[in-house]
């Protein structure tokens, strides 16, 4: 029994058409339209809802302003659902109805569990040739002018208490832990066998509850890239990226997100097991980043932003 991943995130928002273009150029597809809801699907059927802070029904946010409302997690089966169910009966919030199970978590955020309904999909993906293993062979790798992420591959939040908030994932879903920064941050994955991490809690100085980011994951390397540059051409706002992380090992590019926080195209995470050990490490930009792009790269002149743009001609032939 282990949670799966996650099926369905739900934000509120204040300015509707504003995220629909954004999240149209993300790369998600728009499955239904309301004056005060948007729901986007992902290649595999993962759910973004974009509803306006208003909308009636719409869990109580942990911060002022746009910002994630609620996560789902996707289980396997109904047996699943009801085991779940016991482990949080006692939990603030506790609710169990329209096949879906749920609570608060200690960070305030609305937490739902259901039977998964995501789709599996096959999707091509560049294979790498390195200096003792050649798997692209008389093949090139692909070149993407945007991005269509597979899913919601992993949230990440300030948390109050990251000490009670790892014990609650941990206790009540069965999530394992990855990496820590002792006293500060915790990542967790959802089953001792799999991509790196779900979800990242990390606590700042000030104690508060906020969203860090939502992190999309597309095929490889490639695709981080090509997406990247089309976001930069659609004139959306790079926080930082392209870069790649030491810790998760996995590229990133995170971009500003009309909707809430941050928003991130990543691929190539580690992929760990049960007989992972967790390791400990102190905060710092070389932590963070083992390189990483400040401002972005500009879509038109694959350049840094404010590069000098292409000339048309070699490089060489240039006085």
């Amino acid at each position: 029994m282990s949670v799966l991943g996650i099926d369905e995130i739900t934000y509120g928002a204040d300015d509707l058409p504003t995220c629909r273009r954004f999240f149209l150029d993300w790369g998600l597809s728009l499955v239904t339209e309301e004056a005060d809801q948007l729901v986007f699907e992902t290649l595999n059927g993962c759910r973004v809802i974009v509803a306006a802070s208003t909308r009636a029904g719409l869990p109580p946010a942990m911060e002022a302003g746009p910002t994630l409302r609620q996560v789902v997690w996707g289980v396997e089966n109904e047996a699943d659902l009801a085991r779940y169910a016991d482990n949080i009966r006692q939990q603030p919030g506790f609710e169990q109805a329209a096949g879906r199970i749920g609570c608060t978590d200690p960070n305030g955020l609305s937490v739902r569990l259901q039977v998964t309904r995501k789709r599996n999909i096959d999707v091509e993906c560049a294979e790498h040739n390195t200096w003792s293993s050649k798997h692209r062979i008389n093949k090139p790798s692909p070149a993407y002018e945007r991005a269509t992420p597979i899913e919601v591959g992993h949230v990440v939040f300030f948390v109050k208490d990251v000490v009670v908030c790892e014990r609650f994932y941990r206790e009540s879903f069965g999530f394992a832990a990855s990496d820590h920064y002792p006293g500060r941050g915790a990542f967790l994955r959802c089953a001792p066998e799999g991509g790196h991490h779900d979800i990242f809690l990390l606590q700042r100085p000030a104690g508060d509850s906020a969203l860090n980011h939502v992190a999309f994951t597309v095929r490889d390397i490639h695709e981080v890239f090509g997406g990247g540059m089309h976001i930069s051409r659609c004139g959306w706002e790079t926080q930082l990226g392209p870069g790649r992380h030491p810790i998760s090992s996995a590229y990133f590019w995170y971009f500003r997100n009309p909707a809430g926080a941050l928003v991130e195209y990543y691929a190539d995470e580690d992929q760990l097991t049960a007989d992972w050990q967790p390791r400990d490490f102190e905060p710092g930009p070389t932590v963070f980043a083992e390189w990483a792009i400040e401002g972005g790269i500009d879509g038109n002149t694959r350049r840094q932003k404010s590069a000098e743009a292409p000339k048309g001609q070699f490089i060489t032939d240039r006085k």
